[in-house]
């Protein structure tokens, strides 16, 4: 497909969302809205992928004409155990997306017919090794919300619409989609809403060109990696980079990660499934990854890319366990309470592969504040994990213009120096916010494969020179900005003076003999 097709078939689907939008707009708000229509393309998404793979296996065999939305739900129902072991899911017939749609306008119990079909996908992975990726994963759809409107009647036709609407979305086959359609408007909706909802929205949204830069500084050198994780995973987005960065098939074991907002935890799943990821290839739990932190018995991961929240509090030594974390002890120190930054790094540091790279997104002040910040910097200075720091340009995150720093770390490091780069200039201006152009990203990532030093750009800065600046680790510190200012030549600028005193000092005189002339004429006129 041509680039010019393929935007052309973005821009439709993007239309298409918006069109849901308007159709919806007062009475639903934006992130409710979003979760909604994220719903029923997941809704129709399985569907369509459980349709796709029976008609397949049938077709083959050689029933041409076979359909697996016409089959009755007794006969389809022998299937299940099969279906559920193979796909991690089950969906009858009379309940699939296209089924369920078509009648939606005659359906007067349409919100209960939609209940009872999510409860029954989510049970049909019940017991099954798909049971983690499916349980819950509808809680946020509420069909009965007062939000979709007043009255029974009004939510079922407003159900319909979104049911219309989605089904109306020219997403083509999932499987042989140039554009990843599905992937695509999930992408989109989460930018529509975050670029409006401030924090609400961009604090479980990296944009896709950051996410791009931790992916590509993660994975120089690098064809294919084990498994990416992502200790704050939100919604997802950073972890499929890896996938789209590489290659399909270029992260062996999947995709790991963590999140504590239940809301987003649905949502990161959803992402995967949307993104064709099967139920086998993910493993997203829902917890406190500071407290209560999953995949510990995993083997480390050679990826990791993350955005942790800025300076959120934690438990940090109120509770007198955590001192006694393998993953925080080595420091002797743990991150201030009401600043958890640091305890993400180190966390992050314990999960990564002895070959890995970590890429972490940080908020500037850890990087030169005091006391246990200072303490955790100088325990990850003097056993050389840190391979770069990358102050990045301001704005780039909805929801703050804060300028944040990249991280790097590394365990197998070859040198002991840090290479710091100035990214502070490396954006276009775009609306309200700031992007990284292809560029930008190439500079940065070329500079940090070749740890190579460019003035006012980078510089490789040595262990002693660290030390000496007591474990300060702000790019400022060691790059020196490029001086703007005009230069200005001191001997041409006071002849230039000169000549203007003496000039000036020519027109006063000329003025003065004419002002004699002018007094001398009405001397003698009077």
């Amino acid at each position: 497909m041509t680039d010019t097709k393929k935007e052309q078939e973005r821009d439709e689907l993007h239309r298409a969302i918006w069109a849901i939008a308007d159709e919806l707009r007062g009475a639903v708000d934006g992130w409710d809205f979003k979760n909604y229509v994220l719903g029923t393309m997941f809704y129709r998404y399985i569907s369509e992928n459980l349709s796709n793979y029976i008609n397949a296996g049938e077709r083959e065999a050689g029933d041409t004409d076979f359909d697996y939305a016409k089959m009755p739900d007794p006969v389809a129902e022998e299937a299940r155990a099969g279906l559920v072991e193979a796909k991690g899911f089950f969906i009858l017939p009379s309940e699939l997306f296209c089924n369920v749609c078509a009648g939606a306008n005659n359906d007067e119990n349409l919100n209960e017919t939609l209940e009872r079909v999510f409860r029954n996908i989510e049970a049909s992975a019940k017991g099954s090794s798909s049971e983690s990726s499916f349980a819950g994963l509808f809680d946020d759809f509420d069909v009965n919300s007062n939000k979709l409107g007043a009255s029974v009647s009004k939510r079922n036709e407003r159900l319909a619409k979104l049911l219309h609407g989605v089904s109306d979305m020219n997403l083509g086959d999932v499987k042989n989609h140039d554009i990843d359609a599905f992937g695509d408007a999930y992408e989109y909706l989460m930018t529509m809403y975050a670029s409006g909802a401030g924090k609400s929205g961009g604090e479980f949204f990296t944009p896709a060109d950051v996410s791009e830069l931790l992916t590509r500084l993660g994975t120089v050198g690098k064809k294919e990696i084990n498994k990416v994780y992502d200790p704050a995973c939100g919604s997802g987005s950073l972890l499929l980079k890896a996938e789209k960065v590489l290659g399909k098939d270029a992260v062996r074991n999947g995709f790991f990660g963590q999140e504590i907002n239940v809301t987003t935890y649905n949502l990161c799943r959803i992402n995967m499934f949307l993104h064709d990821v099967g139920f086998d290839k993910f493993d997203i739990a829902c917890e406190d990854t500071l407290t209560a932190p999953q995949h510990w018995d995993d083997e480390p991961f050679e990826l990791i890319v993350s955005n942790p929240p800025y300076s959120i509090k934690w438990a940090g030594d109120d509770n007198p366990l955590l001192i006694n974390d393998p993953r925080f002890s080595p420091a002797g120190v743990l991150a201030p309470k009401s600043k958890a930054d640091l305890a993400f790094i180190m966390h992050s540091l314990a999960w990564l592969a002895a070959n890995g790279t970590a890429a972490i997104v940080c908020f500037p002040g850890i990087m030169y504040r005091g006391g246990a910040e200072q303490k955790i910097r100088k325990y990850l200075i003097d056993n050389n994990f840190i391979d770069c720091i990358i102050q990045l340009p301001s704005n780039l995150f909805f929801g703050t213009t804060i300028a944040t720093c990249i991280m790097v770390l590394k365990k197998g490091k070859t040198d002991n120096k840090v290479l710091f780069i100035d990214a502070s200039a490396e954006c276009i201006k775009i609306t309200n916010n700031n992007k990284l152009t292809r560029a930008n990203m190439d500079k940065v990532v070329a500079t940090f494969a070749a740890r190579a030093e460019k003035a006012h750009f980078s510089r490789l800065v040595s262990y002693e020179e660290i030390a000496e600046n007591n474990y300060n680790l702000s790019v400022s510190s060691y790059v020196e900005a490029e001086d703007t200012r005009e230069q200005i030549d001191i001997v041409k600028l006071n002849a230039e003076i000169e000549a203007i005193v003496a000039r000036e000092q020519q027109l006063r005189e000329e003025i003065n003999k004419i002002i004699a002339e002018i007094e001398g004429e009405e001397n003698n006129l009077s």
